[in-house]
């Protein structure tokens, strides 16, 4: 047995087949659920796996999840798994372009989606000519294109029972999509034993990583069942798929929401007693602040031991207010990213005073770009992080040799944020390197919106900046001059214009018109200029 996250899940059910691993809630107002134990969702999973390999799919092929939470987001990638097919998750706000663009660069042969994208799926499909296989989850709605595409309770229902899969390999892989710091999303490659132990903390978060394969089973038979874990944000982000992974390895369980409303975030705590709740940042974790403060004042929160934010910086005002509603509840502001796994957590001093201090783990370093030697203390460097590291990026030679390198015996990531370390060994972050905007949890690339911005028949020209915001931690801008002539344009002008173009998060949701963009003489963006007027025209 190796470190395959297909036979781990396995080597668990094996011990609490009888244990509940699943609930979900299909909020607000429903108060439909559906709940499997171990068992059925390992024989749930095994069905659709088997489903896709009498489909012609072959092992090493790559599944897309275009998928809301749901039970068949967690079925569909255990079958991946099961299978040895390579899940990759699929953005559900992409928009017809941008699904194209994924389709064809993730070389996706098939696609479990939700019947509520069919328009957009039916509108790529044609240009991904490797994509073959189509699954669909709920009914097309009315008046949706036709689309030839098995109905996913159908698909379930062909496959067999059994567990009668090849042998499985640590060396089988996983594919993360990121946004990404620049360009277009890319997909991270990582073999599931390096992301068994970089993301999954080696079956033990809280001590020491299993030895062996088989002591995650031999530890999970030995506790008892009593936490629940609940990832509130989307399934298609990898740290919510990885934290239903790491109750899974806990023997464990995962309860989900289709949506993230906050009030139903609660209400589930309090009714289902969860253990431990993940959220992304400030823009979801100011609106659980407010019900608190409102509608939901009261709410049992008495079985909750902690709450964790990853994927965006958790404000020190946010943490402080959290802690005040919750004096008994661990408030985790977790640092990591697509290509890192974990890399450790924000220190109790972390805050305006003193920036985003991280405590980080034994693998992560500063260290200088050009030579990959550690930075002495004080100085500025880059955040890299060494031993269980993704392989690469899928089908970017070229952005794979910049961010991955070997040095000694040892693979190593270079990420984007620079960073410095004291004598104690803690890291402040200082920020991207890049001009990439993180607004609610996703990431932004400005020259991406500047392009649809340009597509107007009225701009000449635009920047796109990141502002700060309350509500997302930031908000894109968009700095823009007018064609000569052109009739004055609105903010909702512009929206509707991109919308059309790009996913709602990337929208602009500020306008500048300025009488002209300022560029370097070599015509290089002034992105500091841009970032400047669009503060100051939202301050006015």
């Amino acid at each position: 047995m190796e470190y395959n996250l297909a036979d781990l899940f396995e080597s668990v059910v094996d011990v609490v087949p009888d244990r509940e691993a699943l609930v979900y809630v299909d909020h607000p107002g429903t108060g439909a659920e559906r709940r499997l134990t171990y068992r059925q969702l390992d024989a749930a999973a095994n069905r659709l796996a088997h489903h896709l390999l009498d489909a012609g799919l072959k092992p090493g092929e790559h599944l897309g999840l275009h998928l809301y939470n749901g039970i068949e987001y967690l079925q569909t990638v255990l079958a991946a798994l099961k299978a040895r097919l390579v899940p990759v998750n699929v953005n559900y706000r992409y928009v017809e372009d941008e699904l194209v663009y994924l389709y064809r660069d993730a070389d996706l042969a098939a696609l479990v989606f939700d019947a509520e994208f069919t328009e957009r799926v039916a509108g790529a499909l044609p240009q991904a000519p490797k994509l073959r296989h189509v699954i669909r989850v709920g009914t097309a709605p009315d008046g949706a294109p036709a689309l030839d595409a098995v109905p996913f309770a159908d698909a379930e229902a062909a496959g067999s029972l059994e567990r009668s899969f090849g042998e499985r390999s640590g060396d089988d892989l996983f594919i993360i999509y990121t946004g990404g710091t620049t360009g277009m999303p890319k997909g991270v490659m990582w073999r599931q034993e390096d992301l068994f132990f970089a993301g999954l903390f080696g079956g033990e978060p809280a001590g020491e990583p299993v030895k062996r394969p088989e002591e995650l089973a031999e530890r999970v038979a030995k506790g008892g069942a009593g936490l629940t874990f609940f990832p509130a944000p989307p399934l298609m982000h990898g740290t919510s798929t990885l934290t239903s992974f790491i109750a899974f390895n806990y023997g464990q369980r995962v309860v989900i929401h289709r949506k993230y409303v906050p009030a139903e975030v609660l209400r589930t705590i309090e009714k289902e007693k969860v253990s431990s709740v993940s959220l992304v940042g400030d823009a979801m974790l100011r609106p659980l602040i407010d019900a608190l403060h409102g509608p939901l004042r009261g709410t049992d929160l008495s079985s909750l031991f902690s709450l964790s934010s990853s994927g965006a910086i958790m404000s020190e005002t946010v943490r402080a207010q959290l802690q005040e509603l919750m004096p008994n509840v661990l408030i985790l502001n977790n640092f990591g990213s697509s290509e890192s796994g974990s890399n450790g957590r924000a220190t109790d001093d972390s805050g305006p005073d003193k920036g985003f201090r991280i405590e980080v783990n034994e693998r992560t370093r500063v260290v200088d770009p050009a030579t990959y030697e550690p930075v002495a203390q004080g100085e500025i460097g880059r955040l890299a992080q060494r031993g269980h590291v993704p392989l690469g990026y899928y089908n970017d030679p070229a952005k794979t040799a910049e961010t991955f390198f070997q040095k000694g015996e040892e693979r190593w990531v270079l990420l984007g944020d620079m960073a410095t370390v004291d004598e104690a060994g803690i890291v402040t972050v200082l920020g991207r390197g890049s001009q990439c905007i993180n607004t609610g949890g996703e990431k932004v690339y400005p020259e991406e919106v500047e392009q649809a911005l340009k597509s107007h028949p009225d701009v000449y020209d635009a920047l796109v900046a990141g502002v700060a915001d309350a509500k997302w931690g930031s908000h894109v801008a968009a700095v823009v001059q007018l064609r000569d002539g052109a009739d004055a344009l609105s903010l909702d002008d512009i929206q509707t214009h991109c919308r059309t173009r790009l996913a709602g998060y990337k929208v602009p949701r500020q306008l500048v018109i300025a009488p002209a963009i300022q560029r370097s003489p070599s015509g290089k963006a002034d992105y500091r200029w841009a970032r400047t007027a669009a503060a100051e025209a939202d301050v006015r």
